[in-house]
């Protein structure tokens, strides 16, 4: 039996990608004061950026519904598919548990908790398309594909701490010394949750470089396959500049992937943000 891989939309995957290893996606929602719609369709980044900056309040995002899930995953099971489901790590959002109640209800549904968010989930993600592609089942692809969410490295630089602040995970006192002392946070998702791992000081231009040649330089335990570079609206340059790195200290690397990240990850991290995000070698 065909196997569909789907994914929240928390991924981060670009349209392209989705295409091309033929996901689907299900979309959390988005709220902007009385507006509500869901990532990547009717909420942008762009749109959250601009109702921060004029209401000085964060939206909130909402998961996907037991409701909407059973849709979902009936309108591929209708289609003689098994599926995969992955979900952004279960101590960010209830997506995962709702994802599993939908699934006991249809059957023939294996729904894999990423551990991560963003493109650390999209590489599993993508990994997982590449194992339905040659014939694999979905017991067979989610079994491999929970060991390796202990093997995704994502970490990612904050330029602003007013996100993280306004979303309660950040004291209005450690975002003013922030703001004061010019810090930008490097996060690391570590077992499933987010732990800030080092202070980097100055320019973004100049932390996330910083940040690039840690995560970077005298490592030998990335996997070469692939590598993104994920961020919300940043310079052009900056990101060019990252993948200058990436090819000057890992020649080996053989697809280097830059995303924009989308409406949910964006209200949580705000504009400037950049990660470096990978598998580790087994």
């Amino acid at each position: 039996m065909a196997v569909k891989i789907i994914s929240d939309s928390t991924c981060d995957l670009s349209i392209d990608l989705l295409k091309k290893y033929d996901i689907a996606i299900a979309p959390l929602t988005v709220t902007l004061g009385a507006n509500s719609g869901h990532d990547g369709i009717e909420i942008t980044p762009e749109m959250i950026y601009e109702y921060v900056e004029s209401i000085g309040e964060l939206p909130k995002s909402s998961a996907v519904s037991v409701g909407e899930y059973e849709s979902l995953f009936s309108l591929w099971r209708n289609q003689g598919y098994e599926i995969v489901h992955f979900n952004i790590g279960k101590h960010f959002s209830a997506s995962y548990q709702n994802a599993c109640t939908a699934a006991k209800e249809i059957g023939g549904v294996e729904v894999v908790d990423s551990a991560n968010l963003s493109t650390g989930q999209g590489l599993i993600v993508l990994h997982a398309s590449e194992m339905a592609q040659t014939g694999k089942t979905a017991a067979e692809i989610a079994e491999e594909c929970r060991a390796l969410t202990t093997q995704v490295e994502a970490s990612f630089v904050v330029n602003t701490v007013e996100y993280l602040h306004k979303g309660g995970r950040c004291s209005a006192l450690a975002a003013l010394s922030a703001g004061l002392l010019h810090i930008k946070p490097c996060i690391e998702v570590k077992d499933g949750t987010m732990h800030p791992v080092k202070k980097y000081h100055g320019s973004i231009q100049h932390a996330i470089s910083s940040y690039a040649e840690d995560r970077l330089k005298n490592r030998t335990d990335i996997d070469p396959k692939r590598i993104f570079i994920t961020h919300t609206r940043i310079d052009k340059q900056i990101v060019e500049d990252v993948k200058s790195m990436v090819r000057h200290y890992h020649p080996e690397i053989r697809e280097i992937i830059e995303t924009t990240a989308g409406a949910t990850i964006t209200t949580h991290c705000g504009p400037g943000t950049l990660g470096i995000l990978f598998m580790r070698k087994k």
